[in-house]
């Protein structure tokens, strides 16, 4: 049958084939494309001091007051081995199930062809004194938390984020890079690592995520993410990473904690990132394998491929990640098939969501 085809027909197949791909693809290929950093040079002189400030930082005062900083400050986790892949993950204090599943998946995870990986868990203080001695003992137990003398609120995020900058800095300044990521992430910390190690150029001013463009300041002053004109005056944030996850270097770790104490903290966290590696003289890198605030439909060989997936449920996890972390290898064909089947799959289910938003508003509408 296929023999018989025509020209025309054999082309039209073909385009198809080819729009098929542009669609499903063509949108990631333009923004790696378009929102691509290059080298840039500095000519600025509030950021050529801001990155001297940063070359001769001394934290030194820092590590002889922890007590005001941290209630936990693990500050000896790094002192005895070169960190390649530093993982903080931002978790809320009452979450302990979760961050005993994260240690038993994809935060199981210690080194990558002999270079250190080390995972831990940042919080606030909870407005709990029970939860304050589960945290306690959780941490006699494992040695894995950061604890910052502050509470942990939706307020409070962004201190968090600057805690964790702050802890780098200060406590784990050889890790080479750090992934900032929250709780309800699924990380590939394999792939992720493979493909840092695969960066031979250019390894100073690595921020590197899923872009968000062109984002706009809640100006609503009933939301929660509310942001006054005093806060930011701007109509459009600088291009930011999406808080989700994203890598930096150590010296964007430094420039960033330079730059935090003139950067208002009552910003959504990973705007407020975005705005320090901006003043920095810093520029985001888009990577599609980040997915952002979207949860990508299973398929093993196209997580093997990607770096994070959002709201992976618990009773999915064990299971993705056992499956994942097998060993086997797949092929080139079976990653490509993996990555079309669950792109089509996450497309599908962004559509049924859309459309059950749709009919909720349009019912809401109505009954109103």
């Amino acid at each position: 049958m296929f023999c018989r085809l025509r020209t025309h027909q054999w082309c039209f197949i073909i385009f198809n084939i080819m729009l098929f791909h542009a669609l499903l693809f063509g949108g990631d290929l333009l923004e790696e494309y378009f929102l691509h950093s290059l080298p840039v040079t500095y000519t600025d002189m509030k950021i050529l001091k801001i990155r001297e400030k940063a070359r001769k930082l001394d934290m030194d005062p820092l590590k002889t007051n922890m007590s005001k900083s941290y209630i936990i400050s693990s500050s000896d986790v790094c002192s005895d081995q070169e960190v390649f892949l530093l993982v903080i993950v931002c978790s809320s204090p009452e979450n302990r199930t979760r961050r005993n599943l994260i240690r038993q998946t994809w935060g199981n995870v210690t080194g990558i062809r002999k270079y250190a990986v080390l995972i831990l868990f940042a919080l606030g203080k909870p407005a709990s004194e029970a939860i304050q001695l589960d945290i306690s003992e959780e941490y006699q137990k494992h040695g894995d938390i950061i604890e910052g003398n502050f509470l942990d609120s939706f307020e409070n995020q962004t201190l968090k984020t600057v805690m964790s900058m702050e802890w780098t800095v200060t406590f784990c300044s050889t890790a080479r890079f750090i992934l900032k990521t929250n709780e309800e992430m699924f990380v590939n910390i394999p792939s992720l690592a493979e493909y840092l190690l695969s960066l031979r150029t250019h390894l100073e001013d690595i921020y590197i995520g899923r872009i968000i463009h062109q984002d706009m300041p809640d100006r609503d002053p009933q939301s929660q993410s509310f942001v006054s004109l005093s806060q930011y005056q701007e109509e459009y944030y600088p291009d930011y990473c999406s808080g989700t996850a994203f890598v930096i270097s150590q010296d964007v770790a430094r420039k960033i904690y330079i730059v935090a104490k003139e950067t208002p903290v009552l910003l959504p966290p990973d705007v407020f990132v975005g705005i320090c590696a901006k003043n920095a003289g810093i520029i985001p890198i888009q990577s599609s394998r980040f997915s952002g605030k979207k949860h990508i439909r299973y398929n093993r060989c196209c997580y093997k491929f990607i770096f994070t997936s959002f709201e992976t449920k618990e009773d999915e996890l064990f299971k993705e990640w056992r499956e994942i972390s097998d060993g086997k290898d797949c092929t080139l064909l079976e990653t490509y098939y993996g990555l079309v089947s669950c792109r089509v799959l996450t497309y599908f289910d962004k559509f049924k969501h859309f459309n059950i938003e749709t009919i909720k508003n349009e019912a809401l509408h109505f009954t109103n």
